[in-house]
């Protein structure tokens, strides 16, 4: 018999688990709108917030949400914070979504 996703008790379940995670955490308008943004290169705070016209505290509490899933990372240069994608981090949950829907 073919190994289920759906089963609670099944080997795969965790992978379900983590995968809605992703799935919960990216599907927020502003944070899918922050990948966007950094799927080309690093940007700073400063230019996050003028790209997508939203207040430095809105863009901080979504970019803390995605650095807590690991989708992003951060680089420091003096007082600047330099944010880019977590490239690998990424194509683990597009692989684990392609999985479960194909």
């Amino acid at each position: 018999m073919k190994e289920t996703c759906y089963k609670k008790s099944s080997p795969g379940y965790g992978e379900v688990k983590k995968t809605v995670q992703f799935l919960n955490t990216v599907s927020e308008e502003n944070r899918l709108r922050i990948i966007c943004l950094l799927k080309d290169e690093e940007k700073c705070v400063c230019e996050i917030n003028e790209s997508l016209d939203l207040s430095q505290n809105l863009v901080s509490h979504h970019l803390q949400k995605l650095k807590e899933e690991n989708l992003i990372e951060l680089r420091e240069e003096g007082t600047k914070h330099f944010y880019s994608l977590n490239e690998k981090r990424l194509k683990k949950y597009l692989k684990l979504l392609n999985k479960f829907l194909n």
